[in-house]
């Protein structure tokens, strides 16, 4: 369902762009914008509304749909992350062997002792 909604969304976002740019501009200068010309408003005049325009409308509506859809539907499929495989991996510490040729030493009758702490034969 997702892939297909991927699809969809991408079709929708290829015709908003090809809609967009086969519209021509408003044809008004820079100073339009400034009140120059013969425009009463700040961006120029706008005629009725063309059949391109509404197309774009329609598409920026389904673009915008499509992905509020992709957005529930990935929370819904769960995490594919491997951040948490890679904590479990830093948690758990590989066992560590003595090197080659060195006597074992031997371990007290409690167990190997924590790093961090001395023996108390150390003392």
């Amino acid at each position: 369902m997702v892939i297909a909604l991927s699809v969809v969304h991408l079709l929708i976002a290829v015709i908003l762009i090809v809609v967009v740019l086969l519209q021509s501009g408003k044809g008004a200068d820079i100073g339009a914008a400034f009140g120059g010309g013969s425009s009463q408003t700040v961006f120029g005049g706008r005629g009725a509304a063309t059949f391109l325009s509404k197309l774009t409308l329609v598409a920026a509506i389904l673009f915008m749909v499509s992905s509020i859809m992709l957005t529930l539907f990935s929370d819904r499929r769960g995490s594919s992350s491997v951040i948490t495989e890679e904590r479990v991996k830093q948690i758990v510490p590989a066992p560590v062997s003595p090197p080659a040729g060195t006597p074992a030493s031997p371990t007290s009758p409690a167990g190997p002792i924590p790093p961090g702490q001395v023996p108390p034969a150390a003392k």
